[in-house]
């Protein structure tokens, strides 16, 4: 069974471009949206026609129930200190799917002195290494077990494909634990010489209590990034979920305490960002923050834990990540690779190939062959056998692609296909595609966080890479050449934190994460995580009538 889980998640995304389903024609016109040349009125011209027949049918109903809607403190499932509750909706129907526990600051008190007395009185960073690796290992074993149910779970909160989160998402989070089991027993110090009769130990001791905000686009996956290397440090965690998916840590959650781990060392709240993420952020007793999510967001963070105890802060950001693709490239593989390193997760990827910079040799081909591509998709329940595409996750972020398109068409680009939502209930959104994207567009320079591909023309390797650092994200990129001194030109100039080769999207747990400028700081996954959860402590004693030195 591991070994079939390692195999579903070894390249976890880059598997997904192995499959081009075949259309099922329906009709879909966009809204009354300007032209690129300036007239108004329908876009009738460009009648298309998507594969969204799965829209239209009634939702699957999920095969899982929900069993946890508390909040996890101290080992225990607890209601909010105020009682209150929040809805987490189907983002297929916009429908309710459960009420969960709201937390505030006072539950945020209660996690964090959980957490405290845990690491200061409980056995978890008193016990072996090698018992904090097991503890890991048996929680990847349990994940594996319930890999169909927490894959449900997720797709029914978050709206992706219930394929990919089952075949691709959950295989990762039992890899990336086991990864970090096997650094648990593996972290150590130096001893260093020093310039007299001393003898020096450099030690790495885990950091205390870590706060941790993970968003909605990835839930368990940001999960697994955020408290596998937290505890394979020894340090305990307060977790807060994204309000939009607050359930699959929970189950998560309960299955770590279900392996063996201590109360008190994992605590996970439920709530909102200027209630309980600011709280956790600004808290006085919380040693280190780690927060996935938007750059402006991410300012406030950062913010917070300077004004309160100057805790150490991670942060992983967005992005505008530049896709090239070279003249030499073979056009139809160029097409699909860009196509997947947009179009992936409804486009909610921090990292999304959402500027497709072409070379203008191959450009016209590559925008009518992206189009087909594109009108080829299918959207529709994810929970639907052949869907590549789900709803967005709720209506603000439905409604903001949509106002994104909008500025598109507003800026003078050309609209070549999608622009429109899809039925009339839930939050799909058309594959959408413009061509003649300049640089000064906001749907350039923003981060859409969407289904929305922005071809740009190109025709100097220079321009191309001057044109693709200037954004104040460094977060990825993705090269697209047969020519390996292109390629390695491209590597060495691009400022950002990933770059793709002839590929995109490839998480391995050992590959680091992160960006550059503002994107982020620090890095995720690999052994520069482990960096995250440790202080560094120089230990130095005299050594009278050493042998040596």
């Amino acid at each position: 069974m591991a070994a079939a889980a390692a195999r579903r998640g070894s390249s976890l995304l880059s598997r997904c471009l192995l499959s081009r389903p075949s259309a099922a024609a329906s009709p879909a016109v966009p809204s009354a949206l300007r032209r690129a040349d300036g007239t108004q009125g329908l876009l009738l011209g460009i009648l298309q026609r998507f594969s969204t027949a799965a829209v239209a049918e009634e939702p699957i109903s999920p095969p899982v129930q929900v069993n946890y809607t508390q909040l996890l403190i101290d080992g225990k499932f607890v209601d909010s200190a105020s009682g209150k509750t929040f809805p987490t909706l189907d983002p297929r129907t916009g429908e309710l799917i459960a009420h969960v526990a709201e937390g505030d600051a006072e539950d945020i008190n209660r996690a964090v002195h959980a957490a405290r007395k845990a690491f200061d009185e409980g056995p978890w960073p008193k016990m072996t290494a090698y018992e904090r690796s097991r503890i890991l290992l048996r929680f990847a074993d349990l994940i594996e077990k319930h890999n169909d149910e927490i894959a449900a779970l997720e797709t029914w909160d978050n709206g992706k494909p219930y394929a990919q989160a089952a075949n691709i998402e959950v295989p990762m989070v039992a890899r990336l634990m086991r990864y970090y089991a096997g650094w648990a027993d593996k972290i150590h110090g130096l001893v260093v010489p020093a310039d007299g009769p001393h003898h020096v130990q450099v030690l790495h001791e885990p950091i205390g209590v870590a706060g941790q905000i993970i968003p909605w686009n990835f839930p368990l996956l940001m999960f697994a990034w955020k408290v596998g290397p937290a505890l394979a440090c020894g340090n305990t965690v307060v977790l807060k979920t994204a309000e939009q998916t607050p359930l699959s840590a929970l189950f998560a959650s309960k299955l770590l305490h279900e392996a063996g781990l201590p109360d008190g060392v994992v605590n996970v709240v439920s709530g909102f960002g200027p209630t309980a993420g600011a709280a956790l952020a600004s808290h006085m007793d919380v040693d280190k923050i780690a927060f996935t999510g938007s750059t402006d967001t991410g300012k406030v963070v950062l913010e917070l834990a300077a004004r309160s105890n100057l805790k150490s802060v991670t942060l992983e950001l967005g992005g505008k990540s530049p896709f090239i693709i070279m003249d030499d490239a073979d056009v139809d593989h160029a097409v699909e690779l860009a196509h997947f390193a947009l179009f992936f997760n409804q486009g909610q990827c921090c990292c999304a190939g959402s500027r497709t910079f072409v070379h203008e040799r191959i450009y016209d081909e590559f925008v009518e062959k992206a189009k087909a591509r594109a009108l080829k998709r299918v959207v529709g329940d994810p929970f639907k056998n052949g869907v590549e595409q789900g709803p967005q996750i709720d209506d603000e972020q439905f409604n903001k692609i949509l106002r994104y398109i909008k500025y598109g068409v507003d800026s003078g680009a050309n609209l070549v296909t999608g622009g429109d939502r899809l039925g009339d209930k839930g939050y799909y959104i058309q594959p959408t595609i413009f061509s003649d994207v300049q640089d000064n567009m906001r749907i350039a320079q923003e981060e859409i966080f969407g289904p929305v591909q922005s071809i740009l023309k190109f025709n100097d390797l220079n321009e191309v890479i001057k044109r693709a650092n200037a954004s104040q994200y460094g977060l990825a990129a993705g090269v697209f050449t047969n020519n390996l001194n292109t390629a390695n030109t491209l590597t060495r100039a691009l400022r950002v934190g990933t770059v793709w080769v002839n590929c995109f999207d490839v998480f391995d747990a050992a590959i680091p994460f992160g960006g550059y400028k503002q994107s982020g700081i620090g890095r995720e996954k690999g052994i520069d995580s482990l960096k995250n959860y440790l202080q560094v402590k120089a230990v130095v004693t005299p050594i009278k009538n050493a042998a040596w030195l």
